[in-house]
């Protein structure tokens, strides 16, 4: 299993990272997760739009879906559109994005396959688990299993004795870590610190941590150092292009395309 990073930009995008949206690749199936803002051209990197085979969307907040509507607009504009596109998401999530367009704008470009976060199903060739973990709007905790490996994502979420248990023994933890030390008091149930998704990737014997949704201006470094004071795993932070080869064969992060090396330790509301 392969994990391409497009973003990891909390909120809105920066010049230098577009919002979270992550690639993962395994058996030819070529998975998107929450496609949000500024994603697309950052997958257009790596594959023209009829290259996506399905979508999952974690929850609604538009730094996570936003671009599924330029990635609809690319595929059903096209002069050969490829076959509508299999789109899951929590119950709701996608309608605000969905509804950007018309109803014909968009027709036959997209299948929308809804769940409750608890639910389990099969996409391809994952096995996908879900759980629900707290944020401003219901967000599901997602969990893929494939035969060569497991990839925990906690989407955007709060504290939750639910995401070491999601994560437990997995091959890579994508933790949301919005903040450094401490979340302001108003935001506190519903977004992680660094540190905190250190422990959690610790307390789930993670094999790899990887720190995502940054706020935008967050230094990372701060951010991997707050992490690793809990967490004796490798970890680094989401930048475009970093790629995280997952399960047997696994090596280290390629970096990304500015050259930064991946990082090692002896290892206002988005």
């Amino acid at each position: 299993m392969r994990l391409t990073v497009l973003g990891g930009c909390g909120a809105w995008p920066t010049a230098a990272q577009a919002c979270s949206g992550y690639l993962v690749e395994y058996a030819g199936f070529r998975l998107l997760i929450d496609p949000g803002y500024a994603t697309l051209p950052q997958l257009f990197v790596h594959h023209p739009a009829d290259a996506v085979d399905a979508v999952l969307l974690s929850h609604g907040h538009p730094d996570h879906c936003a671009d599924l509507n330029p990635l609809l607009r690319a595929r059903g504009l096209a002069g050969t559109p490829p076959p509508p596109l299999p789109v899951y998401a929590p119950h709701g999530a996608a309608d605000a994005v969905l509804a950007l367009d018309g109803r014909h704008m968009l027709a036959g470009t997209y299948d929308l396959r809804e769940f409750r976060p608890g639910d389990r199903f099969t996409l391809g060739p994952f096995r996908v688990g879900t759980r629900l973990l707290p944020h401003f709007v219901p967000n599901a905790g997602i969990r893929l299993t494939t035969p060569e490996g497991v990839l925990a994502y906690t989407g955007d979420t709060g504290p939750s004795p639910d995401i070491p248990r999601l994560a437990r023994d997995a091959d890579l933890l994508l933790s949301e870590a919005t903040h450094v030390h401490e979340v302001p008091a108003a935001d506190a149930p519903y977004l992680l610190t660094a540190r905190l998704a250190g422990q959690y990737a610790s307390r789930a014997g993670a094999a790899r941590l990887l720190l995502t949704h940054l706020w935008p201006g967050t230094d990372p470094r701060a951010a991997r150092e707050a992490a690793a004071d809990a967490c004796t795993a490798p970890l680094d932070v989401a930048a475009p292009g970093l790629v995280v080869q997952l399960g047997s064969g696994a090596g280290a992060a390629a970096p990304g395309r500015d050259g930064a090396p991946a990082d090692r330790k002896g290892g206002s509301r988005p």
